[in-house]
């Protein structure tokens, strides 16, 4: 159904949702933002919430269109709020709510990739109580004997980098254990794998998930961290990535097949490493990818030779077309 069919009007009434209370807040208001503008440049009537004890009320009253949550973190991305809106009966962009609480969940997005024959580096996630009533030191002892450094220590559930860290040395894991876990109770430690840092956008506008261009991401630190990913000048990104065209399309058919696998819908951002043989390594699905002015999924777009407001737009009259 596109945009000269009888059945879909021109200009939609839309409600984008954007802040939330998650650590995440500040990144979705600049995502909310972002969309609202390409939108509103689309010719559409676009009005912003941000969630809070009246936005059922509060939608129930309006009626828009569609709703087009530009939401990170828990309060967008763990599918409780998803399985809400679902009960609206108003069509909303992204994925259901048991989709994303699957893909929100780290550990249990790698190990669904892992056992249909995709490769994602070897982890053991640990809770905050088995780290606490096991005994620190006798559990990071196991840990370093089954997973030597380098390692990658990161929140079991979240996004934008927090609580992340690099680990090179058996001296630094027992502080980015404690960071990690200021953003989750669950911590994932994972093997780092050597190779090409890339994000590939899944966009969905009603003819089945397609892959973007892969953006290649270069922090100029080394690290893609929090400050990397939404500072101007502190990364350098490369879309397409600068990968042979073979391993350009291996890595296109991963994205996809995981996007497929998880249950996503309309728009995911599929984050992997491409090792030295141009083997793809997936390490997490983010069900609502940053869209803010220095995210990777709008650069994908952009490289793709589309404009923000029409793949927005496209993305809204699917989920309209899903809702039928």
């Amino acid at each position: 159904m596109d945009a000269a069919s009888p059945d879909v009007k021109s200009t939609l009434d839309i409600v984008v949702l954007a802040g939330g209370i998650s650590h995440e807040r500040d990144i979705s208001m600049r995502s909310g933002r972002r969309v609202t503008d390409a939108l509103t440049g689309a010719g559409h009537r676009v009005t912003v919430l941000d969630p809070g004890a009246g936005l059922l009320a509060e939608l129930a009253t309006r009626r828009p269109d569609v709703i087009w949550p530009a939401l990170h973190g828990a309060t967008g991305e763990d599918g409780a709020l998803r399985s809400l809106l679902g009960t609206t009966g108003i069509p909303y962009v992204g994925a259901r709510g048991e989709a994303a609480a699957l893909a929100w969940s780290k550990p249990v997005a790698k190990e669904l990739v892992r056992r249909a024959g995709y490769d994602t580096p070897a982890s053991i996630a640990l809770s905050k109580e088995t780290f606490r009533d096991l005994g620190a030191s006798s559990v990071l002892e196991h840990l370093l004997g089954a997973l030597s450094p380098p390692v990658v220590v990161k929140p079991a559930q979240g996004g934008s980098a927090q609580g992340v860290t690099i680990v090179a040395t058996a001296g630094a894991l027992p502080r980015a254990m404690v960071d990690a876990y200021t953003y989750a109770d669950v911590a994932l430690v994972e093997s780092q794998v050597d190779g090409t840092e890339l994000a590939v956008a899944v966009v969905d506008t009603g003819d089945g998930p397609a892959a973007l261009p892969a953006v290649e991401i270069v922090p100029v630190s080394g690290v893609y961290s929090f400050e990397a990913r939404y500072n101007a000048g502190e990364t350098d990104f490369y879309t397409p990535a600068r990968i042979e065209a073979d391993v350009a399309a291996r890595v296109s058919a991963t994205a996809v097949a995981i996007h497929k696998l998880l249950g996503l819908r309309h728009i995911s951002r599929i984050d992997l490493i491409v090792d030295g043989e141009g083997t793809p390594w997936f390490l997490e699905a983010n069900v609502l990818p940053g869209l803010t002015e220095t995210s990777l999924v709008p650069q994908a777009i952009e490289a793709s030779g589309q404009t923000l407001g029409d793949v927005y737009s496209a993305l809204a009259r699917a989920a309209i077309a899903d809702a039928v």
